[in-house]
């Protein structure tokens, strides 16, 4: 017998096929707003928009937008009003913009993005757990492929500080950081590389020791970074002399025609996950020993390099102070270059005081020049660096027996011939550039007569930052005195230099507050 339906009972009829069909989603109008936020790509949208309303999507939700050929992952802000966008367009941000490579009107998709599976290793990390290779694959992979938030970044990064890396960690990040950019491979077989861990305002050799190795026949194609936690990166020097964002088949053409070349390791994506890392580490003023290394040396094992040499300054306000870390950190280095095949050559230098006269991409600039054109004002203390470094490298390279690196580098340097390669390297590169000057100068001067004790790299680094460094390449602090030295009372102890008068007011304000820079004794 057939039962009868209650009138309270809903209805239940069989589905067909068109009744499952799921609705296209709807899209929208891209509109370019021309929002600038570095490299986070961000949506704006309507609070009343009808995909947010059926996407469920509220400010700071993370979105994908695509458009057939590319997608890319966003954090969406929400404005009221029609003020800006209208009910059924969609607002990009000039980063996101870029990475789908649309115009005005395009069609677009929006909807919730989706799950990111290598939070998971990164929640573990947080709770104190340890990660293998596959873990640190799978959170690389996710990084450069834009789907980390600023603050999932953070947190890996954190989670990483706060219980240091081992060395196995050490080396599958060093690993997966290789893995996830490309790589780069010479006929040489020898190829040299340098680098120096940092935390020492001024100390900007490497364009130096690059013209000096590759004007004795060696390769050297040296990508480096940008200031992480410093007035200046070897990149932002750099590129007040010569451009550095090259290609790989631009790096590989200057290198194969000048035998090395000085560039931003961020346009060639040797090591992409490194570059999006120091972005944030700059914000956090964090520089941890793991990631350190790790960046240090994916990007020499990209570049291809079998020899690297590593300069590790020492002082008490470097980032390294003490000459037992500093061999903790020469062996953590070397033992994780050796699972790699990269040979390793450690020197631990002065760190007590700046390298140089100028803190600032073109104030280290100068001197840099100073010191390749055998000019009189040169520093000497960034001569003498500079060409041990790069005897280091000469020798390691075959090209000087063991003690006589020095000589060769100092002879190199005093015949032109490292100038000569260099003003090659940066015509290759695009041509060679005049640094820019600031437009304000102020002096800080001495309260008291006597001799110059104490220099605090730390608050001079903090005061070149301050002025504008690096962003604005022309600021920064060129020191007057140096340890030892006998002055007087109202004798200038250094220079602030900036690019806007507020800059220079903000620096002048720390300096007045920061208690000794310079200390004087009388």
């Amino acid at each position: 017998m057939e039962r009868r339906r209650s009138p309270a009972e809903p209805e239940v009829r069989s589905m067909t096929p068109a009744d499952t069909t799921i609705p296209a989603q709807p899209t929208l109008r891209v509109r370019r707003i021309r929002l600038h936020t570095q490299h986070q790509a961000v949506v704006v949208m309507r609070t009343d928009c009808h995909v947010c309303r059926s996407e469920g999507l509220s400010a700071r939700s993370q979105v994908l937008v695509s458009n057939g050929k590319g997608e890319v992952q966003a954090t969406l802000f929400q404005v009221d009003g029609d003020d800006l966008i209208a009910i059924d367009e969609v607002g990009l941000s000039e980063t996101a913009w870029e990475r789908l490579g649309l115009k005005d009107g395009d069609a677009v998709r929006v909807s919730h993005a989706p799950a990111i599976d290598s939070l998971a290793s990164v929640r573990q990390r947080i709770y104190g757990n340890r990660l293998d290779a596959r873990a640190f694959v799978d959170i690389l992979r996710d990084v450069v492929a834009g789907r980390y938030t600023e603050v999932h970044l953070a947190a890996f990064l954190t989670a990483s500080a706060a219980l240091p890396l081992d060395e196995n960690e050490t080396a599958d990040l060093t690993g997966a950081m290789v893995d996830v950019g490309e790589r780069m491979r010479w006929d040489a077989s020898i190829v040299v590389d340098k680098h120096c861990v940092g935390g020492l305002p001024g100390n900007r050799t490497t364009p130096i020791v690059v013209a000096i190795v590759a004007a004795n026949g060696l390769v050297m194609p040296k990508t480096s970074s940008r200031a992480i936690t410093s007035p200046a990166g070897t990149a932002d020097t750099m590129e007040t002399l010569a451009p550095v964002e090259l290609d790989i088949a631009t790096l590989r053409r200057v290198v194969e025609s000048e035998g090395g070349c000085v560039a931003w390791g961020g346009a060639v994506h040797l090591s992409p996950a490194d570059d999006i890392f120091v972005r944030v580490e700059r914000e956090l003023d964090i520089d941890t020993q793991g990631q350190l290394v790790a960046s240090v040396l994916s990007k020499k094992i990209a570049a291809g390099s079998t020899h690297v040499v590593i300069d590790i300054p020492v002082g008490p306000t470097a980032k390294v102070r003490s000459e037992d870390a500093a061999s903790r950190l020469a062996e953590r280095l070397s033992a994780v270059a050796a699972r790699f095949n990269l040979a390793t050559t450690c020197v631990q230098t002065d760190g007590s005081q700046p390298v140089g006269r100028g803190i600032g991409p073109a104030l280290e600039a100068l001197d840099v020049l100073a010191v390749l054109n055998n000019a009189a004002e040169a520093p000497d203390d960034l001569r003498r660096r500079a060409a041990a470094l790069a005897g280091a490298a000469l020798e390691i390279g075959g090209k000087a027996a063991k003690g006589q690196g020095l000589d060769l580098a100092l002879a190199t340097l005093a015949s032109g011939w490292a100038w000569s390669k260099f003003e090659a390297i940066c015509q290759a590169q695009g041509g060679l550039r005049v640094p820019p000057k600031a437009s304000y100068i102020h002096p800080l001067t001495a309260a008291r007569a006597g001799r110059v004790v104490y220099i605090n790299n730390r608050k001079l680094s903090r005061l070149a930052k301050l002025a504008g460094a690096p962003e604005a390449k022309a600021a920064g602090v060129h020191m007057e005195v140096r340890l030892g030295d006998e002055i007087d009372r109202g004798q200038p102890l250094l220079h602030v230099h900036a690019e806007t008068s507020g800059e220079l007011s903000y620096a002048l304000d720390y300096a007045a507050r920061a208690g000794d820079i310079v200390e004087v004794e009388a």
